[in-house]
């Protein structure tokens, strides 16, 4: 269904934001005009532009929960460095935590960052905290119906330091914290989406995982940019200690 929507907005927009670019590059280092001129050739930026999405990662988890059905509605879920807020938009529609569809169970999104997300109807947002602090654990438990969530997502990366292996083991350990969020509040049962850059400290977390999930897989969906190292762990069937 998403690749359709590219087909219908991308010739929508590209004249309109080609037209910006001359504007964009006036005074930009080479290395800023290259980000601009990739960004403004991107039909997932263009189509988030379209329909709102807050920033072109909303189509990995579309892509990811059309193929899997992570996102039921009624379910619970916590958007680990949600900021800007794109996958706490897609999971708000597809767990209906607005309460939209009267047909359908109420769910409920919570998103954690460090830096302040906008907010969002449909979706609580722990802005300025960390997802290690027990006391972020102690608000998610409040939060959260039955103090239990169904799906814990997350697209959160440190901020780059320009030296690769040292990113990469910074998100593998960001992304192993989620392991320690899951015993505490991962419903059996439940799922886990986390990313993480190919590295040689990927088959730890892939270790981990396997540890306490019954099914763990890499995805690697069509908005992340081929040229990247960004993967993503699926993991499934979550088995509570």
């Amino acid at each position: 269904m998403w690749n359709s929507v590219f087909q219908k907005s991308y010739l929508h927009t590209s004249v309109h934001l080609l037209k910006k670019a001359a504007h964009n590059l006036k005074g930009k280092s080479t290395a800023d005009q290259r980000w601009i001129v990739r960004q403004l050739n991107d039909p997932f930026v263009k189509a988030a532009h379209v329909h709102n999405y807050r920033c072109r990662s909303a189509f990995k988890l579309l892509e990811i929960d059309d193929k899997y059905k992570l996102l039921k509605p009624g379910f619970n879920v916590i958007d680990c460095g949600a900021a800007p807020g794109a996958w706490s938009q897609i999971a708000v529609h597809r767990v209906n935590s607005t309460g939209a569809n009267g047909e359908f169970p109420r769910g409920t999104v919570v998103g954690i960052d460090l830096l302040r997300i906008a907010p969002l109807d449909g979706a609580h947002f722990l802005s300025n905290h960390d997802i290690t602090d027990p006391v972020t654990h102690a608000k998610l438990l409040e939060l959260l119906p039955g103090a239990q969530a169904h799906v814990i997502m997350s697209d959160m990366a440190p901020n780059a330091s320009g030296f690769k292996e040292m990113d990469h083991e910074k998100l593998i350990t960001m992304s192993l914290s989620l392991i320690d969020l899951a015993e505490k509040v991962l419903q059996t049962g439940g799922s886990l989406i986390c990313k993480y850059w190919d590295g040689a400290l990927a088959h730890q977390l892939q270790q981990k995982l396997s540890a306490v999930f019954r099914d763990v897989r890499t995805v690697k969906p069509k908005a992340s940019r081929k040229e990247s190292s960004e993967l993503f762990f699926l993991a499934r069937s979550y088995r509570k200690n």
